[in-house]
């Protein structure tokens, strides 16, 4: 483990599919080395008139509103909170010293979840697109469907339990993405096949890039490796002379 720096905060985003236990462990491990560490809740109001990205990006700044502005932040993506960076980063007042994707889509510009999903596979795409046509939700995941990837039976039940289907609306809303982005090194971290598409687009604008062959909610499982390669990995990037 390189040498802790104490002006930078990681925030850790978790999916809007689903909740805060996905960091919950990394962030112990984290605060246990006395690393400055967040986990956001993304928040949405079914009334609200705002859309879901909007409503999650602010609540990511209302909960970072105690953090001084002159600490540089680290934001750490997971899965579906991967094209949500560039919007909450243009939100916060702070400057920030890294993106790290964990098995997490990657943002383009104006499009929604649902035509990056047909940028990365066409066909399943399509067909996931006339499921929420059809009213479908997504995910509706049973603990059996976790336990492969996620062994531990009072963490698997925790997941479960904040599992939030999301319908058309959500996925099929565009996602801005602010000119200049990225504004900080970028690095990607991949769990899983699912991402092997984001990985090649990572691999093609120079980011760096870790491949494991584990499950998508690995942090659960080995939250002290991962939070070793997190924290490595932000060391490299912010030690290379190319970082802003």
């Amino acid at each position: 483990m390189s040498k802790i720096r104490k002006d930078v905060t990681y925030v850790l985003i978790h999916s809007p599919l689903v909740g805060t236990l996905t960091w919950q462990l990394v962030c112990q491990a984290m605060k246990e080395r006395n690393i400055p560490v967040m986990v956001p809740a993304l928040l949405d109001n079914p009334n609200s008139t705002l859309p879901h990205w909007q409503q999650h990006a602010e609540s990511v700044l209302q909960s970072l509103v105690q953090i001084p502005r002159n600490q540089k932040l680290v934001l750490v993506a997971h899965s579906g909170a991967g094209p949500l960076l560039p919007a909450i980063r243009q939100l916060l007042p702070h400057s920030i010293g890294a993106y790290i994707f964990v098995d997490a889509g990657i943002p383009r510009s104006g499009l929604s979840r649902l035509e990056l999903m047909k940028l990365e596979d066409r066909q399943w795409g399509e067909q996931f697109h006339q499921a929420l046509l059809r009213d479908e939700q997504f995910p509706i995941w049973t603990e059996d469907d976790l336990r492969e990837i996620i062994p531990d039976d009072e963490l698997r039940r925790k997941m479960v339990a904040e599992i939030r289907p999301r319908s058309l609306p959500f996925f099929a809303e565009p996602i801005p993405v602010f000119h200049g982005w990225p504004d900080a090194p970028c690095a990607y971290i991949k769990f899983s096949v699912s991402y092997d598409w984001d990985v090649l687009q990572a691999k093609q604008a120079g980011w760096l890039v870790h491949e494991l062959n584990v499950g998508h909610f690995h942090m659960l499982v080995e939250p002290w490796a991962v939070t070793d390669l997190i924290v490595n990995t932000v060391q490299r990037l912010l030690d290379s002379p190319n970082s802003q």
